[in-house]
């Protein structure tokens, strides 16, 4: 079975890497064992390109515990054994939230890919981390689109492509690939600390759920995630063929009227798209309903319905304006 799931990651990365045509590979490490077996499955790869493709591995250490430095070493150690260099970040900001350290690590990666021309960003992402992050995301109150935020491939941009290759395999089975294969594992400690709360939902909460209500409920969430997915693409698809109906040729204007007619849910994310578009602006479901309501009851007249320091929101009869303040 160990030898099946190895031989279908290194094709999938290989299928990928043709369909694409990526000559050049950024990899992001966490320092655990999922990091340690994409080095091993990457060079593996590029072995059968002669050594061709242009790859490099990055790893950004937080600082969030006092060893970390341990853990870089680790990482170097084991790179120097295998002939290849890890480019590494430090961060000396370390009072900020998990979802922060997130949105930063993203931040630094695409920022790297851009700077050095590289095609295609793969993470270690596993089948584990899909499900924390599920659970994780319902903690926040995100959407559909929160909640189906990891998926195997997706484009960051025109340009960058981002693969997780791991993401249907278990943390038990990236285990024994690391073991089968004879690899280093580093144990982190903090995977210990039930502070975070990632921690305590992989250790207490799944668990507790397993046992008691549910002895699939792993499956059971997978299956939940691949059909939000499913479902989250064809509402996209519509808000985007929507909102190329409903823009102004000429200036930063969404046509209302025509917006009306169509599903609420489809309303609030057009509008959403259109200050993220122009503006990029993120707009959560409250500040665009206020928006919606406001343009619901003012539907006939020319009114300024929202101003803040940068921005002028008007209607008139047809359209929602938004003009830059000078």
């Amino acid at each position: 079975m160990l030898d099946t799931t190895l031989k279908k990651l290194k094709k999938y990365i290989i299928s990928f890497i043709e369909k694409k045509k990526i000559t050049s590979i950024l990899v992001a490490l966490s320092g655990g064992q999922d990091s340690i077996l994409l080095i091993k499955i990457i060079e593996y790869v590029n072995e059968l390109y002669k050594k061709e493709l242009k790859v490099s591995y990055v790893y950004v250490d937080h600082q969030w515990k006092n060893n970390s430095y341990k853990q870089i070493e680790h990482i170097v150690n084991y790179s120097k054994s295998i002939q290849t260099k890890i480019i590494i970040y430090q961060i000396y900001r370390t009072n900020i939230s998990e979802n922060e350290c997130r949105k930063q690590r993203y931040h630094i990666l695409k920022q790297h890919a851009v700077k050095y021309n590289y095609k295609l960003i793969i993470t270690g992402h596993n089948k584990t981390d899909k499900i924390e992050t599920f659970f994780q995301n319902i903690h926040r109150g995100c959407g559909i689109e929160g909640l189906t935020s990891l998926t195997v491939n997706n484009e960051i941009d025109e340009k960058i492509f981002i693969l997780r290759p791991l993401l249907e395999i278990n943390k038990e089975n990236i285990y024994w690939l690391c073991k089968k294969l004879q690899l280093p594992i580093w144990s982190d400690s903090t995977n210990y600390i039930y502070k975070i709360r990632r921690n305590r939902m992989r250790y207490e909460l799944i668990p507790y759920l397993n046992n008691f209500f549910n002895k699939k409920i792993t499956n059971n969430i997978i299956s939940l995630i691949k059909h939000y997915h499913y479902e989250n693409e064809y509402i996209k698809q519509n808000i985007i063929k929507l909102y190329f109906k409903s823009i102004h040729k000429l200036r930063i204007a969404l046509d209302h009227q025509y917006l009306s007619k169509h599903h609420f849910n489809l309303q609030i994310r057009t509008i959403q798209l259109f200050y993220l578009h122009n503006f990029q602006l993120n707009f959560d479901n409250k500040k665009t309903i206020k928006i919606i309501t406001k343009i619901n009851t003012n539907l006939h007249k020319v009114k300024v319905i929202q101003e803040d320091k940068n921005f002028v929101h008007m209607l008139n009869k047809t359209w929602l304006y938004v003009e830059i303040k000078k």
